[in-house]
């Protein structure tokens, strides 16, 4: 499992923004690949971070190269004031299971 962290402080956002942000999103769901997504902020609302997961790397390569994510990619300065993306493995999760999650819950020994 792999996971893309995609970490940006926000612009503004217009028609073409929200248009191409809901065409990534069907996109990222429609690949057999995907696991889930999940998004959090900054409490000040400065930062914001929307994490992918995903069963391959060959999936995450189809998603990050499709024709509607590089359009944006290639638009980003006109919504973002900065932006950071993190690829990583999944090697290992674990909570105590009170609630789930898109990666797998092992229990952790008390």
């Amino acid at each position: 499992m792999y996971s893309a962290a995609f970490i940006w402080e926000p612009g503004t956002y217009d028609a073409e923004f929200h248009r191409l942000n809901a065409l990534i999103e069907e996109v990222a769901r429609s690949l057999p690949g995907f696991l889930g997504v999940e998004s959090w902020q900054a409490p000040d609302a400065t930062r914001r971070n929307a994490t992918y997961y995903w069963d391959d790397l060959e999936t995450l390569k189809a998603f990050s190269t499709h024709p509607v994510h590089q359009e944006a990619k290639r638009q980003y300065a006109r919504w973002y004031a900065g932006y950071h993306i993190v690829v990583s493995q999944v090697i290992r999760s674990y909570g105590d299971a009170a609630f789930a999650h898109i990666t797998p819950n092992q229990r952790r020994a008390a």
